[in-house]
């Protein structure tokens, strides 16, 4: 039995992930950061902590929530989308909403979780998206969106030097049937999820800070 760890599960990719390693018998500590979505996760039998990935107050305590952990796999869902191009600025409020989700969530949380992922010489996954990467972009639709992700990504990357016993990736979950990705996407919900868990349980020193599609081939060109 594996120990997983889950931020930012309350609903779609994040609380199919928990489902999907329940059922597989491992043991699953995930987030949310509203009493519904903990109620959620606790229904299905994962360990259930509050946090809120756009509040570093929130942030900073996971640690101490996490003392003493060994984390063999852990996966950073949290995310915003946010539409616009590049024909107007985005405005403060929207770039700081999409940034403290995607980026500094992410940058806070990785220091208090990777060196317990370090202990099991486990696998970090942070949920990024093929919008951000910069080779080939062909648009500027959800421009913030791409900015955020393409900053993850090299978060990600450059964090892997300081962490050498762990795998950190960034992981794309293909285009889904979530609100963001609406119903005409091709990926159920289910099958994204679980193409990412063959990929995270067959991840070797190799994809240490790469950025990966969900089915485990790697985006060249970032």
């Amino acid at each position: 039995m594996a120990n997983i760890l889950i931020l930012g599960a309350s609903r779609g990719i994040g609380l199919e992930f928990v489902r999907q390693y329940l059922d597989a018998g491992d043991r699953v500590i995930a987030t949310a950061r509203g009493a519904d979505g903990l109620a959620r996760l606790k229904a299905l039998g994962a360990e259930a902590l509050r946090l809120d990935v756009a509040e570093p107050t929130s942030v900073s305590g996971l640690a101490w929530q996490l003392d003493g952990e060994k984390i063999h796999t852990a996966v950073y869902v949290a995310g915003l989308f946010s539409e616009g191009d590049a024909t107007a600025p985005p405005t403060r409020e929207d770039f700081d909403r999409v940034m403290h989700t995607n980026v500094l969530g992410a940058m806070q949380a990785l220091p208090q979780v990777a060196p317990l992922v370090e202990e099991a010489a486990g696998v970090f996954a942070f949920i990024t998206s093929g919008m951000g990467q910069i080779a080939g972009v062909a648009a500027s639709n959800a421009w913030t969106y791409r900015v955020s992700k393409a900053a993850l990504n090299m978060a990600v990357a450059s964090a892997q030097q300081d962490y050498p016993r762990a795998t950190l990736i960034a992981l794309c979950p293909g285009w889904v049937q979530t609100d963001m990705g609406g119903p005409g996407a091709p990926l159920t919900v289910a099958a994204s999820v679980s193409a990412m868990r063959r990929t995270l349980a067959a991840a070797t020193p190799g994809e240490r800070g790469r950025f990966l599609h969900h089915d485990g081939r790697r985006y060249e060109g970032w």
